[in-house]
């Protein structure tokens, strides 16, 4: 129990810092779209959001898996040798694949141009972005192996902080200069070699970089192989739907789908502050025989990822037109009819936990593939039947009914196979309540209620605060909850003793009282 516990603060410590990262991150994603969405129209913004979905399926296709691969080998062995080697055939593996598709990606710019774009800046925009592969890679490989020695903060502020920060200000400053979609190009490149410098530069600092080493290519490529198509095709449930879109509409629908998308996405942002630690955890838990500290450990933080993002999602379904007007503007309000519906996909994602990672730390990595391709199958077929007909609605039916079919699947297989589930009867009262009282309650208060930039935060808030009460009223707390409010407690430096007088101890007594300490 006690070491169980443990495990759960230091994941829930890591996620607090990670959180702070993710959040950084998220915004300067969202930033950047909206800098480039305010600054360019709508149809010179849907050009660069295809160009940026390019990318990210060309370099997830050149990592090959060997994140994962790396982020699990590293904390499974002691000597250096052998950490070194498995870094070192991370980046062989990554270097050869990343050199590969950029020169093809450099080579066909022009028919790739053709079938996705409209304008003629597009083939030098294409070519910049197959530059910028190898380094990607290279710096994401970095990251993977910091992020096995455990070190949540160098890895955060390389990836999370200083590549998007330092990329959205580039792009700012040259497209406030008066530069085209190109420039997205050249800030792409730049922040990718010096995040590559950055990252190796941080890695030196936890492992020496020169030395003996044992190569690990062989078990790293037996790992990461069933992975390549799983996050391949993972990259592509979130990229797909704005290729065709693309392909089949104009690119000023594009514009819409992705004004929309990264905001509805940012609800994933709760559950990757977990991610970080949870793999090499869980899959160090799993190589020692604790298989049920794995299930315990999925279950509390899989339900306070719910509690924690509940707010935002329901600040996506009730005020989706004033959401986007914050952001992008009025130009792009016609946005607001699909945010909901891809709210609704990304918090399913965020309630699933980190499914995807607890098959990974077992070792099942070919279920992930089984899911990712049943959930790529549903998009593709979903948008090539309703895409032409519904333009960006037919997308977003399409993203969320690919992203729900993937989490069936994965979720299945942990329950079935593997006896590990989110679900503690604790939890499943946590999942119902939620929706059933503040949903229908939020509608109600609507009309009256217009969100501006001032009143989002307070409005995210109050609706946190009301979460935990309708969780406490609800009896949606248990006792490894009291790890996560001590968590809390040692960050902010604050007593919350209302919340733990509704989370009950080991025998399952509680205080539930409103007095004070």
């Amino acid at each position: 129990m006690a070491d169980r516990e443990n495990e759960l603060s230091v994941l829930l410590s890591s996620a607090a810092i990670v959180m702070v990262a993710g959040v950084v991150a998220s915004v300067a994603k969202l930033g950047e779209r909206v800098v480039v969405g305010r600054l360019l129209s709508p149809d010179a913004y849907g050009e660069v959001s295809i160009g940026i979905a390019l990318l990210t399926i060309t370099s997830t296709i050149a990592l090959a898996g060997c994140t994962q691969g790396v982020s699990r080998f590293v904390p499974r062995y002691d000597s250096v040798d052998d950490q070194r080697g498995v870094w070192l055939s991370g980046l062989l593996v990554t270097a050869v694949l990343s050199i590969f598709v950029s020169t093809l990606l450099f080579v066909y710019a022009e028919t790739v141009a053709q079938l996705l774009f409209e304008t003629d800046q597009a083939v030098t925009f294409i070519r910049l972005l197959a530059v910028s592969l190898p380094f990607i890679g290279g710096f994401k490989i970095a990251i993977a192996a910091i992020r096995g020695f455990e070190r949540t903060v160098y890895a955060m502020a390389v990836q999370n902080v200083f590549y998007p920060v330092f990329r959205i200000g580039l792009i700012a400053i040259l497209l406030l200069a008066g530069a085209t979609i190109a420039a997205v190009g050249v800030a792409y490149v730049l922040a990718a070699i010096l995040t590559f410098v950055l990252a190796n530069v941080l890695l030196g600092r936890v492992m020496r970089l020169y030395g003996e080493y044992r190569t690990r290519t062989r078990e790293l490529i037996v790992f990461s192989a069933p992975l390549v198509v799983s996050t391949v095709v993972g990259v592509m449930l979130t990229t797909t739907d704005t290729l065709m879109l693309g392909y089949f509409r104009s690119s000023y629908e594009v514009g819409m789908y992705d004004a929309a998308y990264p905001i509805a996405s940012g609800l994933t942002v709760v559950l990757g502050a977990f991610g970080f630690l949870y793999l090499p955890l869980a899959s160090r838990l799993d190589a020692g025989g604790e298989r049920d500290t794995v299930d315990d450990i999925y279950t509390t933080t899989t339900k306070w990822v719910y509690v924690v993002t509940f707010p935002a999602f329901l600040l996506l379904v009730v005020f989706p037109a004033d959401v986007i007007g914050i952001f992008f503007g009025p130009s792009y309000l016609e946005a607001a009819s699909v945010l909901p519906l891809l709210a609704v996909g990304f918090f399913v994602s965020a309630a699933a936990g980190r499914d995807r990672e607890t098959l990974s730390a077992i070792g099942v990595t070919s279920w992930i593939a089984i899911g990712n391709v049943v959930g790529i199958t549903m998009n593709v077929l979903i948008n090539l039947a309703l895409i032409p007909r519904f333009g960006f609605m037919g997308a977003g039916v399409a993203s969320v009914v690919s992203l729900i079919s993937l989490h069936i699947v994965i979720c299945g297989v942990l329950a079935v196979g593997y006896d590990i589930t989110p679900f503690s009867p604790e939890a499943i009262r946590c999942y119902v309540a939620l929706p059933v009282v503040l949903i229908p309650f939020t509608y109600l208060l609507a009309p009256w209620v217009s969100l501006s930039l001032l009143t989002v935060f307070p409005f995210l808030l109050v609706t946190g605060l009301g979460c935990l009460v309708v969780v406490g009223l609800t009896g949606g707390f248990e006792s490894d909850d009291i790890v996560v409010v001590t968590v809390v407690e040692d960050k902010l430096g604050l007593s919350i003793p209302l919340v733990r007088r509704w989370i009950p101890d080991a025998s399952g007594e509680t205080t539930n009282s409103f007095s004070a300490d």
